[in-house]
């Protein structure tokens, strides 16, 4: 008797959160998007036809791996070594924290904040990712890398209390994704040098007669030119561009990119 009285009882809890779940969805129904979730492109045609930039990532080095039975991890440098030694892996090109780096400068940007940026991972594995605008990237590595593995396993990162996809695997080419005339350019330290504000100040001439958004590929890797390699930038990239004469980290190209289009833009 006290066992089935218990098993009520948590039927009873059960039916409380049940409500009290229905209760908020139906607030934030009445409440509507935000401010901020109103300037996010919500259809393709949207995407495809106004003032925005998009960012392809290429060649990231998100890949799992089962250290013990049944537990998947992140392939990288730090923590995965001996597997590395073992497989004749560069620990250079296991690098996913390179990933991080990038989408926190990205979704950290004003530019991102004001609606006009889309972001597109391409892993080495040739693994498409989506990144809604609204992703907030975890601070830590550590749980960036518990989220990679939640998504290569799942194929999406659903919101938490509510009906967005954060993050999901879409099918290859990114050909398909990008928008009709738009001007498409990578970023690589043996292309044409170029000063990133007269460049921007040019792009933006261009594509304001031509209303389509300018896309920017950007190699996720420590070492190489996954702009200019086949089956990754080289497939699209219609020419590569060099902002600076030194090497630069992806996430300082990253936050260059952001950075002119928003003096540009007005946006801050």
């Amino acid at each position: 008797k006290k066992l089935g009285k218990r098993k009520g009882g948590d039927d009873s809890d059960g039916v409380v959160k049940k409500a009290q779940k229905r209760k908020k969805s139906l607030i934030e129904k009445i409440e509507g998007p935000s401010a901020a979730d109103k300037l996010l492109p919500r259809t393709l045609e949207e995407r495809m036809n106004a003032r925005r930039i998009v960012v392809i990532l290429e060649k990231c080095p998100l890949e799992l791996v089962a250290p013990r039975k049944g537990a998947y991890e992140l392939l990288n440098s730090d923590d995965h070594k001996g597997i590395c030694a073992k497989t004749q892996r560069d620990l250079a090109d296991v690098r996913p924290d390179i990933t991080h780096q990038c989408l926190m400068a990205l979704l950290d940007s004003p530019l991102n904040k004001a609606g006009k940026l889309l972001i597109y991972i391409h892993t080495a594995k040739h693994v498409l990712v989506e990144v809604h605008p609204s992703l907030r990237v975890p601070r830590t590595f550590k749980r960036f890398a518990g989220l990679c593995v939640e998504l290569l396993q799942r194929q999406k990162i659903r919101a938490a209390g509510a009906n967005e996809t954060l993050m999901k695997v879409v099918s290859n080419p990114v050909e398909k994704y990008l928008p009709p005339g738009a001007r498409r350019f990578g970023m690589s330290v043996n292309g044409r040098q170029v000063k990133m504000r007269d460049f921007a100040a040019e792009l933006e001439q261009q594509s304001s007669e031509s209303g389509v958004p300018i896309v920017f590929c950007v190699g996720g890797v420590a070492h190489g030119d996954p702009v200019s390699e086949k089956n990754f930038g080289a497939n699209y990239v219609e020419e590569n561009v060099s902002i600076s004469p030194y090497g630069l980290s992806a996430a300082c190209v990253c936050s260059k990119i952001c950075n002119e289009f928003e003096y540009l833009w007005g946006i801050c």
